[in-house]
């Protein structure tokens, strides 16, 4: 089994956390919406993922909707000690499986009380509020509102600590103003960096990042000089994508999801994967400019 403690630690809120982290999202069925195929698998992933010194994974409610977060439940419940359940808010479901933004303050309190009940507990770690915005882009606008309606279920102590998604470093810089922010999760990667000077900004107050999409999201990150790399390296496209994250900034988060065994055993190997200066330079060479195959949008 990977010892992923190579990856380091960082704080989030006030728990120190291993950076190779998991994203329960593809547990649910196809375009994250209904059960599993195979319900028993996605238990087994969790599992395997927690034994193999996993201690922070990323969920929300309105994956399925009320499917990840059951599976969490019956995978780990009742839950370790140093075990950290970060979830979202800000959106739900249409029947047609849509996107939809649920930003009122009764429609966020409603979404606390949902993950609070599905995942059996009486506080939730994290809540990040999640910015619609352009579904997977970050849109200006004011996040006063919805953010202020998370803190009465804070003072209820409903929630430990509070987050950011989806969002602009504009809104961060609000955010910070109207509360305590424990991490922020954007779409980031190694071709898509326009949050570098967040990811910096942040990692100088002590508050983690955590990308979204780090190997690309629906559309897998592809690369001929990635490929190459990888080979060099005998490791995987994905492997290199990751443990390239872990080398970004002492912040960053990783919440790679997968429903696959064997998957998940390839994303915890990323922790002991060594980047050397020359390879690291090739690699933001494909940052820098456009990319030899499919980019991650």
């Amino acid at each position: 089994m990977t010892d992923i403690n190579a990856g380091g630690t960082f704080m989030l809120g006030d728990r120190s956390v291993r950076r190779m982290g998991y994203g329960a999202m593809q547990l649910a069925g196809p375009r994250v919406f209904g059960l599993p195929k195979d319900p028993a698998g996605a238990v087994a992933v969790l599992r395997e993922a927690v034994a193999s010194g996993v201690d922070h994974i990323d969920t929300s409610d309105f994956y399925g909707p009320h499917v990840t977060n059951g599976l969490i439940r019956a995978a780990l419940h009742p839950y370790h000690d140093d075990l950290v359940i970060v979830t979202k808010v800000g959106a739900v479901r249409g029947a047609d499986a849509s996107w939809n933004p649920a930003l009122q303050p009764a429609e966020l309190v409603s979404a606390v009380h949902d993950n609070l009940r599905n995942l059996g507990v009486d506080t939730l770690d994290v809540v990040n509020l999640r910015i619609t915005g352009a579904v997977h882009a970050p849109s200006e606008g004011s996040i006063e509102e919805p953010l202020s309606a998370l803190a009465e279920p804070q003072q209820q102590g409903l929630i430990r600590h509070l987050g950011l998604s989806n969002v602009t470093p504009t809104q961060v810089e609000q955010g910070l103003s109207i509360a305590a922010i424990a991490c922020v999760q954007n779409h980031y990667n190694l071709v898509h960096r326009d949050d570098d000077a967040l990811v910096d900004s942040l990692d100088a107050r002590g508050i983690a990042y955590v990308p979204f999409f780090p190997l690309g999201g629906f559309t897998p990150l592809q690369s001929a000089t990635l490929s190459r790399v990888a080979a060099r390296l005998e490791a995987t496209p994905m492997q290199v994508a990751l443990a390239w994250l872990l080398h970004r900034a002492p912040n960053i988060l990783l919440i790679p999801g997968t429903s696959s065994l064997a998957h998940l055993r390839e994303n915890l190997a990323a922790t002991s994967l060594h980047l050397s200066d020359s390879v690291l330079a090739d690699l933001d060479h494909i940052a820098a400019g456009p990319l030899d195959a499919a980019s991650s949008h």
